[in-house]
C-alpha cells in the first residue's frame, strides 16, 4: 500500500528517478539481448529482446509523459495534470499486450519447428546479467511504488517483473532445449506471454478507474469519516465525494455544525478538520461546505415526506 504522507515534491522526485533508471537499464538490456539473439538464434531470446525493445520505448514515453503529469495546476487545468498518468497506464498496457502477442506467435513458431540453440553459453551469460539488472530494477521500482502509489511506475514495473520471469524462462529454455526438452524454447515463451496479458488487464482496470473518477477505497473513506466525526464540534457529514488523479486525492463533503456557531468559528473548525485529513491522506485537496445542523434535519424531513 502506498505511503499516504508523501509530499508532491517527493512524489515527483521518486517517479522521475524511477523512470530514468528504468530507461537506462532497458537500453542496456536491449543491447546485450540483441547481441545474444544474433549469436544464438533462440526464439525465447528473440522474444526477450522484443519485449525489452517495447519496455525501452514505453520507459522513454514515461519520461516524456511525466513532464506533463507532474506539472502543477494552471489556468487551463485547475485540478492539475495527474490524469496523464492514467493515460500513460493505458498506453503501457497496450505495449504489454502487443509484446505478449508477439511472444505467443514466436513461441508457437518454435513449437512447430523446434531446434537446438547454438552458442548457448553466450545466451546463458547474457540472461544471467539481464536477471541481475532486472531484479535490481524491480526491487527499486517496488520501493518507489510503496512510497508513491504511482500508476505509471506500476505499469513500468509490470514490464520488468514479466522480464524477470521471461529471463528465467529463457535461461531454463536454453538449458532444457539442449538435450532434455527441445520444445522448452517455445513453451516458456508462450507461458510468459499469458502472464503479460493478465498483468496488462490489471493496469487497464486501474487506469480506467482513475479516468472515470472512481472514488477512494473503503478504508480511506472510513478514515475520512472518522477524522470528521472525531472533532468535538462536528455533528456529522454527508455527500462525501472523492476521486484521485495521479497521486492527488480530491475530497469534498458537507460538514454539519451547530446553528449558533459564528462564521469565524465554523471556518476554524473546517480548517482543523481539513488539516488533519491532509496530514493523513497527503497529497490531497479538501473542499468543505458548512451546513447548519437544523437545515440538514429539515432537508432530511422534506425528503422523507416527499418519498
Amino acid at each position: 500500500m502506498a505511503n499516504n504522507k508523501i509530499s508532491n515534491d517527493d512524489y515527483a522526485f521518486w517517479v522521475r528517478l524511477a523512470a530514468i533508471v528504468s530507461t537506462s537499464i532497458a537500453l542496456t538490456l536491449v543491447v546485450i539481448k540483441l547481441y545474444a539473439w544474433l549469436k544464438t538464434d533462440s526464439s525465447a531470446m528473440l522474444a526477450s529482446t522484443t519485449d525489452s525493445l517495447l519496455d525501452l520505448f514505453a520507459s522513454l514515453m514515461n519520461v516524456i509523459i511525466l513532464r506533463f503529469a507532474l506539472a502543477p495546476a494552471d489556468k487551463e487545468h485547475s485540478f492539475g495534470h495527474g490524469k496523464a498518468e492514467s493515460l500513460a497506464g493505458l498506453v503501457q498496457a497496450a505495449f504489454v499486450s502487443g509484446s505478449a502477442i508477439i511472444l505467443i506467435f514466436s513461441g508457437i513458431s518454435r513449437l512447430v519447428n523446434p531446434q537446438i540453440i547454438i552458442h548457448s553459453e553466450v545466451a546463458i551469460w547474457v540472461t544471467v546479467i539481464a536477471i541481475i539488472l532486472t531484479l535490481a530494477l524491480v526491487v527499486f521500482q517496488r520501493f518507489v511504488i510503496e512510497k508513491t502509489g504511482s500508476i505509471i511506475i506500476s505499469g513500468d514495473a509490470l514490464h520488468y517483473q514479466s522480464d524477470l520471469l521471461l529471463n528465467l524462462g529463457v535461461l531454463a529454455a536454453i538449458i532444457l532445449s539442449q538435450s532434455i526438452w527441445i520444445y522448452a524454447d517455445g513453451a516458456f515463451t508462450i507461458a510468459v506471454a499469458l502472464y503479460l496479458l493478465f498483468g496488462a488487464g490489471q493496469i487497464i482496470y486501474q487506469s480506467v478507474n482513475q479516468l472515470m473518477d472512481r472514488g477512494l477505497d473503503e478504508a480511506e473513506l472510513e478514515k475520512i469519516t472518522a477524522i470528521v466525526l472525531s472533532h468535538q464540534y462536528a455533528k456529522g457529514l454527508h455527500e462525501l465525494r472523492t476521486r484521485q488523479s495521479g497521486a492527488q486525492r480530491f475530497i469534498q463533503f458537507h460538514l454539519e455544525l451547530d446553528d449558533d456557531l459564528s462564521l469565524f468559528e465554523a471556518h476554524r473548525i473546517g480548517d482543523e478538520i481539513e488539516e488533519q485529513i491532509c496530514h493523513d491522506l497527503a497529497p490531497c485537496e479538501v473542499f468543505i461546505h458548512h451546513d447548519p445542523s437544523s437545515v440538514v434535519r429539515k432537508g432530511h424531513a422534506e425528503q422523507e415526506y416527499n418519498s
